[in-house]
């Protein structure tokens, strides 16, 4: 499991976005629930360590249709990121090197057919 020094990434609900001034990092991005399920945990984490930061959401969850708005500390210079979720029945989802200074969306399926998360990159 990762767990790694605070390096300033927060995440903000579609409602609270608009209330919340923040200077923009090239890593951000929105996060959108397209599984049909809730997300209660999302961590983002450089890939070039062992660890997790903290839960991204908090104590808030991303319900089916949601989205949310990770923001980074805009003196961050790291691009390579990997990405977890935990559903609310506990299953877990990792995506791995993912440059977030080109990606501005990511987008999660479920795929009940197959039984796999999938993920979009925009």
């Amino acid at each position: 499991m990762k767990k790694w020094l605070l390096v300033g990434i927060t995440a903000l609900t579609a409602s609270a976005a608009s209330s919340v001034v923040v200077a923009e990092a090239k890593q951000d991005f929105t996060l959108v629930n397209k599984t049909g399920y809730t997300i209660d945990q999302v961590y983002v984490s450089p890939n070039a360590t062992d660890n997790w930061l903290d839960d991204v959401l908090g104590q808030d969850v991303l319900e089916d249709g949601q989205k949310a708005n990770i923001k980074f500390h805009s003196a961050n210079e790291i691009c390579k990121y990997d990405l977890k979720v935990i559903y609310d029945d506990k299953e877990e989802v990792e995506w791995t090197d993912i440059n977030l200074c080109e990606e501005e969306k990511i987008t999660i399926h479920w795929n009940k057919k197959s039984g796999e998360s999938s993920a979009t990159f925009d």
